[in-house]
This record gives C-alpha cells, sequence and structure tokens, in this order.
C-alpha cells in the first residue's frame, strides 16, 4: 500500500472507530473517540495525571511534501503523541502528528506528514494495547515501541533543526 503525501486526518478517525467498533479492539463497553489537537505537548500535569490523562509517544513511517516548493521526501522518524483517558465510561483520545521541514527551503514551516493505511492501523493498533494495558490492566502483548517503518525504504538522514518533535524534546530519534 502506497504511502500519501497528504495529512488526513479521517483516515486516523474512520480507522480507530473500526478497530474500536467491528473489531473489539477495546471490547469493555466503554464509547472510545480520537479528536486531534495541534498544540498538545507530552507533559502531563500532577492535575491532568489525577484526571486520568496518559501519553504515547510513537514512532513510525511517513511521508511529507513541502507546502512551498512541492518537494516530497520519506521519513522513518515520524513523531506522534497521542494523550488519552477513560472516564465514566467514555474514552477520549487526543493525537498530534509533529511536522517536519523541508531541507531545501529551510523556511521554518513544519509540514504534516502523510500516511499508509497499513502504518495507520499498525499504530493505532499499539495505541489500542496501550489503552488495553493502561485503562484495563490487561496485559501489554506488544510493548515495543519501535517504529512501524518499513525496512526496505530508505530515508535520509534525521536532522534535528528540521524535525517538530527534536524541536519541542520528544523526538524518538537515539542520540
Amino acid at each position: 500500500m502506497s504511502t500519501s503525501t497528504v495529512w488526513t486526518p479521517s483516515l486516523w478517525v474512520e480507522t480507530f472507530n473500526d478497530l474500536v467498533n467491528e473489531d473489539d479492539e477495546l471490547d469493555y463497553g466503554d464509547e472510545w473517540n480520537l479528536n486531534f489537537s495541534y498544540s498538545q505537548t507530552d507533559t502531563v500535569t500532577n492535575q491532568e495525571r489525577k484526571r486520568g490523562w496518559k501519553v504515547y509517544s510513537p514512532c513510525t513511517f511517513g511521508k511529507f511534501q513541502c507546502g512551498n516548493c512541492q518537494k516530497t521526501w520519506s521519513s522513518a522518524r515520524v513523531v506522534i503523541l497521542f494523550r488519552y483517558r477513560l472516564q465514566s465510561n467514555r474514552g477520549t483520545v487526543i493525537m498530534r502528528p509533529f511536522g517536519q521541514s523541508c531541507r531545501r527551503c529551510q523556511d521554518g514551516q513544519f509540514d504534516r506528514p502523510g500516511f499508509s493505511e497499513d502504518i495507520v492501523e499498525a499504530t493505532l493498533l499499539k495505541l489500542c494495547s496501550k489503552i488495553r494495558k493502561n485503562c484495563y490492566n490487561d496485559e501489554d502483548e506488544d510493548d515495543d515501541d519501535s517504529p512501524n517503518c518499513a525496512p526496505d525504504v530508505k530515508t535520509k538522514p534525521h536532522v534535528k533543526e528540521l524535525c517538530e518533535g527534536c524541536q519541542m524534546g520528544i523526538c524518538c530519534q537515539d542520540d
């Protein structure tokens, strides 16, 4: 399946809803929904922790297209931030994808990533596993936080100055 360079929130919402409602990934009788916030951080205050908020921040494979020069590139270091909680039989997931800047333009603008359907599903399955562990005390079947990247895809070295996740201090890039 090809990877789009276009950020498509509806793909994430539809896949999440399919996993929760049709595939019973979170089959506990609670209602779950996925929303987006492009300003959230990985910092959870003590007050937020008391209200049940948790954070999961995987790194995965995505594609970008510069909004200025239209150049495209792939990255195996795309940071996604999920905040989630279960409260009164209602589960909420808030997602933020982190962008990257174009090497050619280096204009400081972060373009949002596009993802293949396979990557979206694999990432959301790992999120569901974290939710089952942290909200329902189930065993975490897959405690591997490695990237969902395609092993046969070559990407250029990660440049911290061009990565929004690095700028926020939460990138998965090894130091």
